[in-house]
Parts: structure tokens; C-alpha cells; sequence
């Protein structure tokens, strides 16, 4: 009796480990996270500032659902034209998404946004001078440069 209940408990404990690793899903390197911007970013930002935005579509793979559309997604300004002198174009990266109430960290390409020409010259040659602003409900696509364990 004392021996079938020593096995139990061992078996239980081994159980209790072994489910969270079943409901693991990962989703791979490459994968494309489209998002839509809640907060306005611009390019005289500071490079670390963080900026709020939503997944555009769900995370689907092998035909399973990882991550909802409207899901919360943070990300950064990775290079501004804050500091003057700088070579760099305007990028921002993502680096978090919540799934199920947490956040999971992510790591991105960079994407440099378009600001709006505002100039019918500046449309022509596809040109932006100044401040580049990405307003909110704006729309990005980033890939992801690591694979994401859930």
C-alpha cells in the first residue's frame, strides 16, 4: 500500500513537470508579425524609446492559432535622428508581445518607416525630408530573427 502511494506521488510529480513542456509551441525564425501602431512614433524620438501597438493578424502555425490578432505588442526606436550627426536612418524593432497575459520577449528585424511626402516633388522621387511620423493605426510587418518558444 505504502509502495503503490510512493508511486503515485512520483508519477504525479513527473506529470507535473512534463505538461507545461506538451503546451509548448514555438514559432519559427522568419515568421512575419504584422502590427498596427497604437502610440505615434517619429524619428526625432530617442533610440530606446518604447511605442504601443496591436498584431494585425493571428500567428498561425501548422495550422494552430499561437497568438490572437488585437494581441499587445511593444517595441522600440532602435535609431533616430534624435542626436544630430548621425548616419543612421530611423528603424524601430519590436521586442515584446503578450500571449495568454504575459509578455514574451521577441527579437525583430528592424523596419525603417515612411513618413508621408509632403511635397509633390518629394512623392515623385519617393523622398521625405524631416521628421518622419508614423501615426497611430499605422501598419508594419517585422520578421522574427529567432524562433519563439511559448
Amino acid at each position: 500500500m505504502i509502495q503503490t502511494r510512493y508511486i503515485a506521488v512520483i508519477i504525479l510529480t513527473c506529470a507535473c513537470f512534463a505538461a507545461p513542456s506538451l503546451n509548448a509551441a514555438t514559432i519559427p525564425a522568419g515568421t512575419t508579425l504584422a502590427i498596427r501602431t497604437v502610440s505615434m512614433i517619429t524619428s526625432k524620438d530617442t533610440e530606446g524609446r518604447a511605442f504601443e501597438a496591436t498584431l494585425e493578424r493571428n500567428v498561425v502555425v501548422n495550422g494552430n492559432v499561437l497568438v490572437r490578432a488585437g494581441s499587445k505588442v511593444l517595441g522600440r526606436v532602435k535609431s533616430s535622428r534624435a542626436r544630430s550627426g548621425r548616419d543612421e536612418p530611423f528603424s524601430v524593432e519590436l521586442t515584446s508581445i503578450s500571449v495568454n497575459g504575459h509578455k514574451i520577449a521577441v527579437r525583430t528585424n528592424s523596419v525603417e518607416p515612411m513618413g508621408a511626402p509632403t511635397t509633390q516633388l518629394q512623392a515623385r522621387h519617393g523622398v521625405t525630408v524631416g521628421t518622419t511620423v508614423v501615426q497611430p493605426g499605422s501598419k508594419m510587418e517585422f520578421q522574427l530573427a529567432r524562433a519563439v518558444t511559448l
